[in-house]
């Protein structure tokens, strides 16, 4: 009987690719060009999980053959942007940042094409109770963009996994809709899933699926992570998780710069905690193993140890973590500031950040014999050699 402290050694370029998207409104577009950089160097994930806007540009990737993705994603990306014109009297960061507040008020007021529309008459003006009483926004419009530019068919017919997690309104309970279980009870993934993933109180409405309704998944995690490594402990994982609220910051100067912290750590602390979480599991089965070798013969078939033996089997997990980190004139707007100069910016972000990561791919084939899960963040001192460390 196999009594080994350990797995066989693997290497993060053979195990099964997956990429997770947190939930992040405008900065979304971070996350597609960080896709169509991972493009480059022949990424293509057979899991696809996103929380939120994560689960808007995960149903586009899922739901698209893979030369059509980033064409699609760009589609949608430029549909929402808005082209604002720009051209402040005196440049700098506090020019950028009063038009970055301009834009996102111009956009909390009109609304974004394709996505959601403000409602009228307001929302305090309708009866209380009816579901336009119940948000500012309307997101009609973001079905038919759904429809529009995602095959609900190939994700139904599970070419590419896909997970997306949203929030019950009244049990408060936490739920993915993962078209591999789907399948198991005859069930379809629709566009009110993906909807219901990214309806942020009190700005858009809940979705109702068989009766129950369904709010942004932000609101208990902001991060697939954990329901990945939940569903799968047998194959290796190489993870790509794009997250796109920065736990690590300045001290605030300004109430839009402590808005704007708050925010991140809101929406990050649960990123680094589900990693922390896990990691620490992975390193308990590893030490159970250890101690299970280490018994005498006669002990090693008792039915307690076989148990521990297979609580204890595991898979191996890199998991490479890409970050947006804000520019000096952001503020608490930048999530929902759907200005195309933002949209683009945040774009070439991703697609820089990739390329940091990739500059050197050794890690891509470097065994794991004493860890079952390593996390990297290869962008944090802007430099792919100096930055291979796990994340803190």
């Amino acid at each position: 009987m196999d009594s080994s402290p350990s797995l066989p050694a693997t290497t993060p370029a053979k195990a099964q690719p997956v990429l997770v998207l947190q939930g992040g409104g405008a900065l979304g577009s971070y996350q597609a060009g960080a896709f169509q950089a991972l493009c480059h160097f022949d990424f293509d994930p057979d899991w696809v999980a996103g929380i939120s806007i994560g689960a808007i540009n995960a149903a586009i990737i899922a739901g698209n053959e893979r030369e059509k993705r980033v064409e699609r994603l760009k589609e949608f990306w430029d549909m929402v942007s808005q082209p604002v014109s720009w051209n402040p009297i005196v440049p700098g960061d506090r020019a950028r940042s009063l038009f970055n507040e301009t834009s996102a008020a111009i956009i909390a007021t009109f609304g974004v094409p394709g996505f959601f529309t403000p409602r009228f008459p307001p929302a305090p003006l309708w009866p209380a109770g009816s579901a336009s009483a119940l948000s500012y926004y309307d997101t009609a419009p973001l079905k038919k963009t759904l429809e529009r530019l995602v095959d609900f068919d190939r994700i139904n017919d599970l070419k590419t996994r896909l997970s997306v997690g949203a929030v019950s309104v009244t049990s408060g309970n936490f739920k993915y809709f993962d078209n591999f279980e789907f399948r198991k009870f005859g069930k379809k993934i629709e566009p009110e899933h993906i909807m219901a993933s990214g309806a942020l109180p009190p700005g858009f409405p809940s979705v109702i699926i068989d009766g129950e309704h369904f709010w942004d998944g932000g609101i208990a995690s902001n991060t697939p992570l954990d329901y990945v490594l939940e569903q799968e402990a047998k194959r290796d994982l190489i993870i790509f998780q794009v997250d796109l609220f920065s736990a690590r910051g300045d001290l605030p100067q300004t109430l839009l710069e402590a808005a704007e912290r708050e925010k991140d750590i809101r929406f990050s602390s649960r990123t680094r905690m589900n990693t922390d979480k896990n990691r620490q599991i992975h390193n308990a089965r590893m030490a159970v193993r250890d101690l299970i070798s280490k018994l005498p013969d006669y002990l090693k078939n008792e039915p307690s140890v076989e148990y521990l033996r297979e609580a204890a089997k595991e898979n191996t997990v890199t998991v490479v973590h890409l970050i947006y980190r804000s520019k000096n004139h952001e503020s608490n707007s930048k999530d929902y500031d759907f200005s195309h100069i933002g949209v683009v910016e945040h774009w070439n972000a991703g697609v820089r950040d990739v390329h940091v990561s990739m500059r050197h791919k050794d890690w891509l084939e470097r065994p794991q014999p004493g860890e079952t899960m390593i996390t990297y963040d290869l962008t944090r001192d802007g430099d792919g050699a100096a930055a291979i460390k796990r994340s803190e």
